[in-house]
């Protein structure tokens, strides 16, 4: 287990067309995340490089491991996850990093 910050990242396609009030509905949503305890700095990004698929940007920091399970297994964190992602997001690659 790592007692280093932990970067947590994750990329991905929603279903919904671009600008519409079910993308939009689906950020404002996600923006909760940020209230869990343990989330420091988080970010939503949008995608503006034709090089990548993915049109969106989620990033977090957490203190720890032990803060990076207590997220991840938050009952807000799990709801998003079963209510919304699984059901909206098309491709996604997550992304967790220490410091070297």
């Amino acid at each position: 287990m790592s007692d280093q910050p932990i970067q947590h990242t994750v990329s991905f396609r929603l279903v919904h067309a671009p600008g519409s009030d079910q993308e939009r509905d689906f950020l404002d949503v996600a923006s909760g995340l940020a209230d869990i305890p343990g989330v420091q700095n988080f970010r939503q990004l949008r995608q503006v490089s034709p090089k990548s698929d993915h049109t969106f940007w989620f990033t977090m920091e957490f203190a720890d491991q032990t803060a990076y399970d207590a997220y991840t297994n938050h009952p807000v964190h799990v709801a998003f996850v079963r209510d919304r992602w699984e059901r909206e997001v098309t491709s996604f690659q997550e992304l967790d990093f220490v410091a070297l």
